[in-house]
């Protein structure tokens, strides 16, 4: 006679999806919004430019510009407050929203500090790009991949290529007053490589909505080379004239250490 206990018990009539039909569904999360310092923001934000900073140069550099003003952020429901400072900081998981003011042209400037899903990427997109903000170009600052170039890249090589929307690529802007590239002395991103998460989302963001966009990826993703190149990029093409508050000497060692941060904090996530 069989013991009950101790036989191998016969096999389910229900496959693994079937039963999967028993559990209810998680909930689904709820969307990413702005959270501006002016409440009742009834009109849009319309800046000459928007920089959206990925990278940790471009983080570092965006952090260290004196004049720019908080007015927001972007809350990801997700991404936990705890640790966070009460003042910006490059340590936070925040993304934070600043202006500045250049000859009457507003500039707007969204430091992104924590990693978006692929999956969250459009939604993000979305509300940076044509709904609460729009702006007459985007520039969007992000590092090279491994993984999408095609190529090897030399971790002693530091160089910066950049992707543009097909509105921003025309010899003619729609005033006619000539070449309107942001970045006018950088080559194009190399046939067969890509950008993807949310660069790539912001990018087609702006090629739908017809914006002047434009995606610059650095390599390597951290150190005091390459912060320096972001640096002179943006200080030369992009806002010459103003205020940056870090001595050269000490923005390759706050770069690196900044790296080795997100680093770590990416790889915390795993055990949490």
């Amino acid at each position: 006679m069989e013991d009950v206990i101790t036989a191998i018990p016969p096999p389910s009539r229900f496959f693994l999806e079937d039963l999967n039909n028993f559990t209810p569904p998680s909930p689904p999360i709820p969307p990413p919004f702005l959270l501006f310092s002016t409440p009742n923001q009834s009109k849009p934000i319309c800046p000459s430019l928007l920089i959206i900073a990925l990278s940790s140069p471009s983080l570092h550099f965006c952090h260290h510009i004196s004049t720019k003003t908080l007015i927001g952020s972007v809350i990801l429901p997700e991404i936990p407050f705890s640790g966070n400072t009460i003042e910006p900081s490059l340590r936070d998981k925040s993304c934070n929203i600043y202006t500045l003011t250049e000859n009457d042209n507003l500039i707007v400037i969204v430091s992104v500090q924590y990693q978006v899903s692929a999956e969250r990427s459009h939604a993000v997109a979305k509300l940076l790009i044509g709904e609460q903000i729009v702006p007459e170009k985007v520039l969007i600052l992000d590092s090279i991949q491994s993984r999408n170039f095609r190529g090897k890249l030399s971790p002693d090589e530091t160089f910066a290529f950049k992707l543009e929307t097909s509105q921003q690529r025309k010899r003619l802007g729609n005033d006619g007053c000539g070449d309107s590239s942001l970045l006018k002395g950088i080559d194009y991103f190399p046939s067969g490589s890509m950008v993807d998460g949310l660069s790539a989302a912001l990018l087609g963001q702006c090629q739908m909505k017809k914006i002047k966009g434009t995606v610059c990826v650095s390599w390597p993703e951290f150190g005091g080379a390459v912060a320096s190149l972001v640096k002179s990029l943006l200080l030369k093409d992009v806002l010459p004239g103003f205020e940056y508050s870090i001595v050269d000497g000490e923005g390759g060692d706050t770069c690196l250490r900044f790296g080795q941060i997100k680093d770590n904090r990416l790889d915390s996530e795993l055990y949490t």
